[in-house]
């Protein structure tokens, strides 16, 4: 079957499978929600808050402080888009379907990525220019020094997140485990890590730590430890994760029967 045939296929899947679209509004209205809240809860206390605190400030960052909330559902959606078909049994009609496995799995990949980068982008914009109108005087605009990179990488983060939980679910091929797994590396296994000064050395090349330095335009900002690494590495490092991911996804789904 031609990639063309095969990515209109998935996109059908896609868009019919309602819990696909919540995961994906959730992931928005989450991060958008939450950064304009913390936003203004920063605005108001700005006056109070400690030197070092002010020497580090980012204005950019702070408008994607609600993405530690939004990228939860980034997570299910990339879960969800694989594994649905193993609990209904369908991964069988599906690869009859498209006998070619590295096409079969390419295209999903492919359609999925695509809109998480689409709605990840909208998610990212949205969150800028509404955290900058509540930050009013102490907010940047989108012209500054790094901006644009931060802004748009904020949105290829959430899209490589789901690509991430897409790699992990095909090669788990259960929603229960996958997100059993994900949900806890990310919300607590991450920020312990990375929260003791014997374990950072480690956390802080884990996906979500090094992927999101892609989104700071202040180096160690808001406080955040220095890193031996940029936003461009970081990027980098949650790259390879990312690809172990995916390469690990169609490597079980070669070898295993559906």
């Amino acid at each position: 079957m031609a990639f063309s045939a095969v990515a209109r296929s998935e996109w059908t899947k896609i868009r019919t499978v309602a819990s696909t679209s919540w995961t994906l509004a959730i992931a928005f209205i989450a991060t958008v929600g939450f950064s304009a809240a913390f936003c203004a809860a920063v605005s108001s206390s700005f006056d109070s808050m400690k030197p070092v605190e002010r020497a580090t400030f980012d204005p950019v960052l702070l408008s994607f402080s609600g993405m530690s909330f939004g990228q939860l559902s980034m997570i299910i959606f990339g879960v969800l888009v694989v594994s649905t078909e193993y609990s209904t049994g369908m991964i069988r009609t599906s690869l009859a379907a498209v006998p070619s496995r590295a096409g079969f799995l390419l295209g999903k990949l492919t359609v999925a990525t695509a809109l998480a980068l689409v709605v990840g982008l909208l998610t990212s914009f949205v969150s800028f220019f509404l955290g900058q109108a509540v930050l009013g005087d102490h907010g940047t605009g989108l012209g500054g020094d790094g901006v644009l990179r931060a802004v748009i990488g904020a949105g290829v983060y959430m899209a490589l997140l789901a690509l991430f939980s897409m790699g992990v679910a095909t090669m788990l091929r259960s929603s229960v485990a996958s997100i059993s797994i994900l949900i806890p590396f990310f919300l607590i296994v991450s920020n312990i890590l990375s929260g003791f000064e014997s374990t950072r050395k480690y956390g802080q090349y884990l996906p979500d730590k090094a992927g999101s330095k892609i989104m700071q335009i202040v180096p160690d900002a808001m406080g955040s430890t220095e890193t031996p690494y940029g936003p461009w590495g970081g990027l980098g490092i949650m790259l390879l994760w990312v690809l172990a991911a995916v390469l690990g996804g169609y490597l079980v789904l070669k070898k295993r029967d559906a």
